[in-house]
């Protein structure tokens, strides 16, 4: 993966879907009752500790995007999202039909590649590498 194409691929991949995932954990930790509503929904999972979950999930949606787009701790972040994606994508909409579940499963996808491919060249991650 060293070509020019597939960094530029990467990074446009990394900051669009950062972006993106950010946006979602950035609505839950930061709109008043949203926390709390979403906690509600993981405890209707069964999840133990519902408060905290919803807590870790939200964090890894906003501060694992932001991550994920900057490409610093690139793969786990994405590890984080794909945690939290497949959560989403398979136990809270696993009734759904697909256009309910379409977006966690791409955030799920796009994680997964993310794991395998790294960050690319163009990442704060290969800055630190570098200077290493």
């Amino acid at each position: 993966m060293s070509t020019w194409y597939h960094n530029v691929g990467l990074l446009v991949l990394r900051v669009l879907s950062g972006l993106g995932m950010a946006t979602h954990g950035y609505g839950k930790i930061f709109a008043e009752g949203r926390i709390e509503q979403f906690a509600e929904g993981v405890e209707a999972m069964g999840f133990p500790a519902p408060l905290l979950f919803a807590w870790l999930a939200a964090l890894s949606e906003f501060v694992g995007g932001l991550f994920l787009a900057a490409g610093f701790l690139t793969r786990y972040a994405a590890l984080l999202i794909f945690g939290t994606m497949t959560v989403a994508a398979f136990i809270a909409h696993s009734g759904d039909p697909f256009s309910e579940r379409e977006l966690a499963l791409l955030y799920w996808t796009v994680s997964l590649a993310i794991i395998f491919l790294g960050a690319g060249q163009y990442a704060v991650d290969a800055l630190l590498k570098k200077n290493r």
